[in-house]
């Protein structure tokens, strides 16, 4: 599965060890998001449309620790 930075990052912090959790988690998030918060919908709902076609086993093999160095990296380069 190709996840963003973002996405990752995004799944990482709001990781509940599963992934039904956490597309519930990430679906409750969205929930209370005003509209003009677009590009924070759209990644939740970018996110949650890959977790939903992965399966378990993918998701049990994804590395969801929060890394915040590589955007730093990103940004400088």
């Amino acid at each position: 599965m190709n996840l963003t930075y973002e996405e990752r990052m995004l799944m990482a912090i709001c990781n509940t060890g599963s992934r039904e959790g956490l597309i519930d988690k990430l679906a409750e998030m969205r929930s209370y998001l005003e509209p003009e918060k677009e590009e924070l919908i759209a990644l939740i709902d970018s996110a949650v449309g890959k977790l939903e076609v992965m399966t378990d086993e993918e998701f049990d093999l994804l590395d969801l620790t929060p890394d915040f160095d590589e955007e730093e990296e990103t940004d400088a380069g």
